[in-house]
């Protein structure tokens, strides 16, 4: 994803914050708690939302720069978030 795409998941999120959680997390539990977020109040539901779009890329950014740190994100039920997209494989050590 590049930034036009991350632009547009952040248009998205700001007008259905469940469609952009689904984007980003997939059908689970992170949708479930967003769409009762949302339901609950519209402010809570992009709250949930931006973060999940917020360690999702930060996770990415640090696999891709081969910094990745394997602690869990509190409060991200999806293995997708967690790992920014990757999976738990082979991360690449950096040089030093």
């Amino acid at each position: 994803m590049g930034a036009v795409s991350a632009l547009f998941l952040v248009l998205i999120t700001i007008l259905v914050p469940p469609v952009g959680v689904y984007c980003v997390a997939g059908c689970g539990a992170d949708l479930l708690i967003n769409i009762c977020f949302t339901l609950l109040g519209y402010i809570p539901g992009h709250l949930h939302a931006f973060y999940l779009e917020y360690v999702y890329y930060d996770r990415r950014e640090q696999a891709r720069e081969g910094r990745f740190q394997a602690a869990r994100a509190p409060g991200v039920y999806s293995d997708r978030v967690q790992s920014g997209g990757h999976g738990y494989g082979t991360i690449v050590q950096p040089v030093e």
